[in-house]
């Protein structure tokens, strides 16, 4: 076994293999940016060691570095996580020209599957399913369009060597054949030094299923069940669970022998995972295979009893596989939540800063389970991708699981930047991800217009008022207990009060208990018991006796209230107060359609328009770079290019000003 092995990543999954590692008595070194002198990996590892600046370019995959790291500290392998060069066959081979134990399949096996033509015609000569196509480089838009008529539209036109929605498109007519072509080719070029595009039929609702693999040096692979990731939003992957809600015994064996055979067909040694989609016959065609640990690896260690990461790490010290086909066992079910810095009331854009508050769930053994590399006060950079935790969890069943990661989003308390927790929260909320009734359109069917936390449901809205009304009386409370009031002027708190919530009025009266309030409305009384103090952002209280746990904190003269993907607004008034208010004007939102402003923290990559040039609605005018991914912004109006306020090159902070028109 190694003595000590570097861990060539950063963030989440770098913290995951030294944690491994050290129960594995292995020594670990970290590698770091300048921009991750600070960050959890680094103080977590036995030793770390900066390989350049900011950029991944310029660190995180420059692979001399790495290298060079591992002769300065004596580190005999290196884990590459997922992302950077954790797909790259030449890392691969070059460590193990340099006599280093890459812990990951062999190279070749990498240069197999890395390329998704090749591995298309490989998985065809196995025996596995595969999707109708055309698996050769295209060399032209024209071409492009010629070959998705033939295949019949919808098409999928993917990169060659993309990956994490990258290099992606869906195509339902020529047009969008014709520029999605271009547009995967130049992103692919730049995020991978390959523009090489091939199309495939798009399966309609299809669900995005995948078998975990597992193969030794010995000639023994195994498949660890299924993966269910159909919710994604714009092809990356949002919540995953295992086992799937839609797959029936037979089609898991099934799927888990074609990936089995696609693995001993390239000798395949390590973890790696085969990704099907998935037809509503349970048809079932290859995908591509990931050569490397999942992001979503969890949910298969909490339903299988496996580390993932320890196998990986004893199949690339020589050790067989300790257990058969015929051992792995399904134990109940896990769900993980991506836990993202992106801001869902903008479009899910990057969100960069500092992490005022960082707060996870605690972690139960055996039932919540929170993998991050971040901490409070630290500072999430704009240069790597906006992962910054996982929360899984595992119950005896789907409804138990649910149940559980419902409790622990609400839990979840995060401050400074902007996370996608809400509408994590409403996802678990909504009927059809309940139902299992869901494929990888889901999100685009159901939020349409973008996500708004106003507009969650809520199967109880007097518990949030009543909520609201704690929070106040507390404040009050304290008000009426400070000392000095003038004799006959002591303030003394009414038992009477109208709670606004969002555009809903409770008329509600209070009765002080020992430890707690009870809140009346239209004759039904909730009984709060509760140690809150209105500092606290976690609301933990026995609400008739049932726990509750909500998010509560003193906004303006207000309550902002997060409650299962619900964000409202409670105000807690005097009768005559909320009359008053009633008749106060709406302020309008002022006409912004003149100008292009920053919509994220980011580097202005290009500018597309010139100084008095004519612009059309929706023209791209301008991209702006964020988290290892392009974003277009489109002039939402007719006009002409007034004055360019920033030039290309320069960092830019939300609302900062790009553009203005006439």
């Amino acid at each position: 076994m190694f003595k000590k092995i570097l861990i060539a990543n950063r963030g989440e999954i770098a913290c995951r293999v030294i944690k491994t590692a050290r129960r594995m008595c292995i020594a670990t070194v970290a590698v770091y940016s300048e921009a991750d002198a600070g960050a959890l990996h680094v103080e977590l590892a036995d030793e770390a060691v900066c390989i350049g600046p900011a950029p991944s370019k310029q660190s995180y995959l420059v692979m001399d570095n790495i290298i060079e790291a591992c002769r300065e500290t004596g580190a005999e392998a290196v884990h590459p996580g997922y992302g950077f060069l954790s797909e790259n066959e030449e890392f691969a081979r070059r460590l193990e020209e340099a006599g280093i134990v890459f812990i990951g399949p062999k190279h070749a096996a990498i240069a197999a599957m890395g390329d998704k033509i090749a591995s298309k015609k490989l998985a065809a000569e196995a025996g596995v399913n595969t999707i109708p196509g055309w698996n050769d480089a295209i060399d032209s838009p024209e071409r492009a369009v010629e070959i998705a008529r033939d295949i019949g539209y919808p098409v999928m036109i993917k990169a060659s060597a993309g990956g994490g929605g990258k290099g992606l498109r869906v195509a339902f007519n020529d047009e969008e054949a014709h520029e999605g072509f271009a547009s995967c080719r130049s992103e692919a070029a730049n995020a991978f030094g390959d523009d090489r595009v091939f199309i495939e039929k798009f399966v309609v609702e299809p669900r995005h299923i995948e078998i975990q693999v597992l193969g030794d040096a010995h000639g023994n692979v195994v498949y660890l069940n299924e993966r269910e990731c159909s919710i994604q939003r714009r092809h990356q992957k949002v919540i995953e669970e295992a086992p799937s809600p839609f797959l029936d015994a037979e089609t898991r064996r099934a799927m888990g022998e074609q990936a089995v055979a696609l693995a001993k067909a390239v000798d395949y040694q390590s973890a790696g995972t085969v990704e099907f989609v998935v037809g509503a016959d349970k048809s079932f065609y290859f995908l591509e295979m990931n050569t490397r640990l999942q992001v979503e690896h969890p949910v298969t260690e909490l339903t299988t009893g496996l580390d993932l990461v320890e196998q990986m790490i004893r199949v690339a010290a020589g050790e067989r596989l300790a257990f058969a086909q015929s051992d792995v066992r399904l134990d109940g079910w896990a769900i993980e939540c991506r836990i993202n810095a992106e801001d869902p009331f903008r479009g899910f854009l990057p969100s960069t800063g500092r992490l005022v508050k960082f707060r996870p769930p605690a972690e139960v053994l055996g039932s919540v389970r929170v993998d991050t590399g971040v901490y409070e006060g630290g500072e999430i950079p704009m240069f790597y991708d906006s992962m910054i935790a996982k929360l899984i969890v595992h119950g005896r069943d789907r409804a138990e699981a649910v149940t559980r990661m419902r409790d622990a989003l609400n839990a979840f308390v995060i401050r400074g930047i902007s996370s996608n927790i809400p509408f994590q929260a409403a996802l678990l909320q909504h009927p059809r991800f309940c139902s299992g009734a869901f494929n990888t359109g889901f999100i685009a069917e159901e939020y349409p217009a973008g996500f708004d936390a106003s507009k969650v449901p809520h199967d109880d809205p007097l518990l949030l008022a009543a909520v609201a009304m704690f929070a106040h009386w507390r404040r009050v409370q304290r008000d009426a207990s400070i000392s000095g009031q003038m004799d006959g002027a002591a303030y003394t708190p009414p038992r009477e009060w109208t709670v606004v919530v969002g555009e809903r009025e409770h008329a509600v009266s209070v009765e002080p208990l020992a430890g707690g309030l009870a809140v009346t409305h239209e004759g039904r009384a909730l009984r709060i018991e509760s140690d809150w103090n209105f500092t606290d952002v976690l609301f933990e209280a026995r609400i008739d006796g049932a726990p509750v746990c909500m998010q509560v904190e003193r906004r303006g003269l207000g309550w902002a209230i997060s409650h299962f993907g619900l964000q409202v607004e409670a105000q807690v008034l005097s009768a005559r107060a909320a009359e008053l208010l009633a008749r106060m004007p709406v302020k309008q939102t002022p006409d912004l359609t003149g100008f292009v402003l920053s919509p994220m923290p980011g580097l202005l990559r290009e500018v597309m328009v010139a100084q008095g040039q004519e612009v059309k609605s929706g023209e791209k005018v301008a991209v702006i770079e964020a988290m290892k991914m392009e974003n277009v912004l489109r002039a939402e109006r007719d006009g002409r290019v007034k004055c360019i306020h920033a030039q290309v090159g320069a960092s830019l902070a939300v609302d900062d000003l790009i553009l203005e028109f006439d």
